[in-house]
């Protein structure tokens, strides 16, 4: 089958950090597919792109699509087969975010248990072509928040759920990435951002609505 341009089911902004964000990210999402990606790691809390207790506290009941990507600490623990106390409420998918080496059977099968206790799904991260594994939803990432852009996209699988990409996207190359994505017509995806959409340390809410304009406006 031949791939055609199609855009993306979502777009998940990843490492808001800052309370005065949020009227403008509702802005945003009332005028585009937009998930937030709020990222925890005990470890970090308080730094750029890992927000604070108390802002993640407002970022969750801010009434936006969210989702928790769960690192260090929490994200081992979670493939473990551990149960870390996350304060998941309103929050609709979580990325767990466990290291470099991909998802062994059990790992995948500890964070899908995992996420149905919140009544969510999970999704891992993937360096190669995408798992046949639906027990999961799949992210291909070279990446990790970086901003190192992948040379080869691989094809996304039609009789998985879901399945999305991220590495090096920008506002000055999303439109032509997007055309570059092995996607067929019946097949929902979705992109990730974290480094792309800062300057600086900063989260740049211009930079996500230029990107939402060029990927759903086109």
């Amino acid at each position: 089958m031949t791939p055609i341009k199609k855009s993306p089911a979502f777009i998940t902004f990843t490492g808001v950090d800052c309370v005065d964000l949020i009227p403008g990210m509702q802005a945003l999402a009332a005028r585009y597919p937009v998930e937030w990606g709020v990222l925890f790691d005990e470890t970090r809390e308080g730094q750029p792109r890992f927000p604070a207790g108390d802002v993640r506290q407002a970022i969750r009941c801010s009434g936006l699509r969210l989702s928790a990507h769960v690192c260090g600490p929490a994200a081992r623990a979670i493939v473990a087969g551990q149960s870390p106390e996350l304060d998941l409420a309103g929050f609709a998918r979580i990325q767990i975010n466990h290291g470099f080496l991909g998802s062994s059977d059990i790992e995948i099968q500890n964070s899908h248990t995992y996420a149905a206790r919140y009544g969510m799904r999970a999704a891992l991260q993937c360096q190669g072509d995408f798992p046949s594994d639906t027990r999961v939803d799949w992210l291909y990432d070279l990446s990790f928040g970086t901003g190192v852009q992948p040379k080869i996209w691989p094809p996304l699988d039609a009789d998985h759920p879901l399945c999305g990409y991220s590495g090096g996207f920008s506002s000055t190359n999303i439109a032509a990435l997007l055309d570059a994505f092995p996607v067929a017509s019946q097949v929902a995806y979705w992109i990730d951002m974290e480094s792309g959409v800062r300057t600086g340390d900063q989260f740049d809410l211009e930079k996500c609505t230029a990107i939402c304009r060029q990927v759903f406006d086109r």
